[in-house]
């Protein structure tokens, strides 16, 4: 049994610490027995998002291992080269769906002179502080000194190589954490609040029809956050307009491809059927029946890419499309569920989430799309359903829906 007591020098305790995050989480922590399953996918997440950094440019150019990812007792653990590999690579991994914080620090012994050294370091890079706590906790009772003891010598150590600190438990403008775990003490007062939600890839695909305006890349990232993979379906005015909204789609897809569960994007050329559906429908239910063209359309989508459902960034009562009637016509042209999370959002609640995901800034551009195209001065707010259904079943939709399926245009694909 460790006893806590260290026969190491200061320079010596310094060289024994790897820098690591710690990678928080908590829904995949209530999966029952299907807790590994999803683990091993977080995992495997993180090794690839490492994948893609240049870590080794911090590490003064030199080749250097993989970084690597590890499982714990509730937690997955990330070690790196150097602190500063670990601070530099933190954002990145709190931006995976899962995560719910990353602490950025040290693994150790359970040796309690190193877990000094390494708190007054891990402490000090918070200069200038006032007010610290500790906040330390012994998991497992291989180390002999317990939660409360711990706090108090590693408190003291702080104190006396800290005399002008105060102590405050309340509010303290560092918080220090020292957790000792299966053998090993980790030591951490950086902590970045991850996206949350589950793994992606844990929740299937799913079609979103994905404009440039500021609500549908909220409502992808959203299904991203649950674990879901997305595949963007982009309708382009061409050839009655200009292909500008499908430039501002594919920055929007990169800006979304980072958090890893964007797939590909693929873009439809629909100006000439809106113009066929403005010549053969009433004009008040023209946007009605472009948008059940539409969902037709990714239904198609969707079964090429075993899809299991749609998604919009529709938000009740937003536009005249958005009532419930007009809701309920769209949807009866679908086989597949169609998901719509922000149904219940206001504008201001998405702009901020789009903002918060950088999505926003490419929202905003102007550019010509295919939503501004024939539509009618008054378009129809409570569509009757068998209204609908009757001129939908004398529309030439299967030609359409073939041509349509001929002219698919792949814009952007991970990796690219």
């Amino acid at each position: 049994m460790t006893t806590g007591k260290s026969t190491a020098t200061p320079s010596e305790r310094l060289a024994e610490a790897s820098a690591v995050c710690l990678i928080h989480y908590h829904e995949v922590g209530l999966k029952g027995r299907n807790r590994s399953h999803f683990e091993k996918i977080l995992l495997k997440n993180l090794a690839l998002r490492l994948a893609s950094l240049n870590l080794a440019a911090l590490n003064r150019g030199e080749e250097r291992a993989a970084s690597e990812v590890q499982r714990i007792s509730g937690r997955l653990l990330v070690r790196f080269a150097s602190l500063e590999e670990a601070f530099a690579a933190a954002p990145e991994l709190a931006d995976i769906p899962g995560v719910v914080r990353v602490s950025i620090g040290y693994r150790l012994r359970q040796d309690l002179g190193l877990v000094n050294a390494r708190a007054l370091e891990l402490v000090a890079r918070h200069e200038p502080f006032d007010s610290f706590k500790v906040a330390a906790r012994r998991a497992n009772t291989d180390f002999n000194i317990n939660s409360m003891e711990l706090n108090c010598l590693i408190g003291e150590a702080l104190s006396n190589a800290l005399p002008d600190k105060k102590v405050q438990m309340t509010n303290p403008d560092v918080c220090l954490h020292v957790e000792m775990i299966q053998g090993a003490a980790y030591v951490y007062a950086d902590t970045q609040k991850g996206i949350g939600g589950l793994p992606l890839g844990s929740a299937g695909n799913v079609v979103c029809l994905l404009s440039t305006g500021i609500d549908s890349p909220v409502a992808a990232w959203r299904l991203m956050k649950r674990g879901a993979e997305v595949i963007g379906l982009h309708f382009s005015g061409r050839p009655e307009t200009s292909g500008s909204s499908e430039y501002l789609v594919q920055r929007i897809a990169e800006r979304l491809e980072p958090y890893g569960g964007l797939k590909k994007l693929v873009i439809v050329p629909f100006g000439s059927f809106q113009r066929q559906i403005a010549e053969l429908v009433p004009p008040a239910l023209r946007v009605i029946f472009y948008r059940r063209l539409m969902f037709a359309t990714a239904e198609l989508v969707a079964k090429r890419e075993r899809a299991k459902a749609l998604v919009t960034g529709e938000s009740l009562g937003q536009v005249a499309s958005q009532t419930l009637d007009n809701i309920r016509a769209t949807d009866a042209v679908c086989t597949l569920p169609v998901f719509r999370p922000l149904i219940g959002s206001d504008k201001l609640e998405i702009i901020e989430q789009a903002q918060k995901i950088k999505t926003f800034v490419f929202s905003t551009e102007t550019q010509e799309d295919c939503c501004t195209l024939f539509m009618p001065r008054n378009p129809e707010t409570h569509a009757r359903l068998a209204e609908v259904e009757s001129i939908w079943a004398g529309l030439p939709v299967e030609r359409w829906l073939a041509e349509i399926a001929d002219g698919l245009e792949q814009g952007w694909e991970s990796g690219d």
